[in-house]
């Protein structure tokens, strides 16, 4: 494994243990020649996923896109990291069971969405701003009324 601070290529394994959820290994790593200090995360990948965009284009499965977009939604929301860890690899976890090479956008879109669902509501109204492309305000609340379900409002006018 290459050092992160200088580059060189010798480093060594000083610790590894498996993660709380057990789907990955972390590593604490030392360079000999800097001195510096990093982890590593080893993850068992079943196949090499393609995610077909909207406009077509394919491009390469990345865990790391799928994380970063699921903290933006979660950011300043009272879940913790684990949970959010357990979530996405959950989902990289079906993608990969799903048996097909080449996923579409929209399936990895409706999986964040069902699993920000049960998370945290507010992170999952984030995420489906952007999903569903909203582009004003009553995109929000048609959206809204549907989380509310049927018969909200009758509920809400009787106050």
């Amino acid at each position: 494994m290459r050092c992160p601070y200088c580059g060189n290529e010798d480093t060594q394994v000083k610790d590894s243990r498996p993660t709380e959820d057990n789907t990955a290994i972390r590593r604490r790593r030392f360079c000999a020649a800097c001195g510096g200090r990093f982890t590593t995360f080893e993850r068992v990948q079943l196949r090499e996923l393609t995610i077909i965009k909207a406009n077509g284009r394919r491009v390469p499965f990345d865990r790391d896109k799928l994380m970063r977009s699921v903290q933006i939604a979660m950011r300043k929301r009272p879940v913790e990291q684990d949970r959010i860890e357990r979530m996405v690899s959950g989902i990289v976890r079906r993608l990969e069971s799903m048996g097909e090479s080449e996923i579409p956008s929209a399936v990895i879109g409706r999986l964040v969405m069902e699993g920000l669902s049960s998370l945290d509501a507010v992170a999952y109204v984030r995420f489906a701003s952007v999903y569903k492309n909203f582009r004003e305000a009553k995109d929000f609340e048609e959206f809204l009324g549907e989380l509310s379900g049927p018969g909200r409002d009758e509920i809400d006018d009787d106050r």
